[in-house]
């Protein structure tokens, strides 16, 4: 794959959406992109460890925690096995949890921070449906981009 610069992919494509800061990198791959899917959810992770489960196909998981601080929606064994099924990365508008083996994982993860506390698990979530926050809306099948700089979102494939 192509490296992924974002400040490189907003000079070349000025069209591009920019994600407004706030995101923190926690995966071992400090740069990552892909065709999106979405999450929606709230505290319940259960459709992410689903989807994570599933063969990613290099494609990235941006789920939509509705900014929740009070759990983690990805830890360390749901990101090894999204790494394992060939998912490039997750951004997470919430918390992940067992960063430092996160760290260590072939896995792209950008979060709002980190909480101790596992999600619920009610079986309740929207999988592809478009999802919006920090000023950016991300539709199922577009791509997204990430690295230390930032998020930058495009409807066409850029890499």
């Amino acid at each position: 794959m192509t490296q992924i610069i974002t400040p490189d992919l907003c000079d070349e494509f000025p069209e591009v959406q920019v994600v407004a800061p706030g995101f923190n990198n926690y995966g071992g791959n400090k740069a990552f992109g892909g065709e999106i899917v979405t999450v929606k959810c709230f505290e319940d992770n259960s459709v992410v460890k689903e989807q994570v489960g599933q063969p990613g196909n290099g494609r990235v998981m941006v789920v939509d925690g509705g900014a929740s601080r009070r759990h983690a929606l990805l830890g360390d064994m749901l990101a090894e096995k999204a790494a394992n099924n060939g998912w490039a990365g997750l951004i997470i508008y919430g918390c992940v949890r067992d960063v430092d083996e996160i760290g260590n994982t072939a896995l792209g993860v950008q979060a709002l921070g980190t909480h101790p506390r596992k999600s619920e698990k009610r079986g309740l979530g929207d999988l592809n449906v478009p999802v919006t926050f920090h000023g950016v809306t991300f539709h199922p099948g577009h791509y997204v981009y990430a690295d230390n700089n930032g998020i930058v979102v495009s409807e066409k494939p850029l890499v």
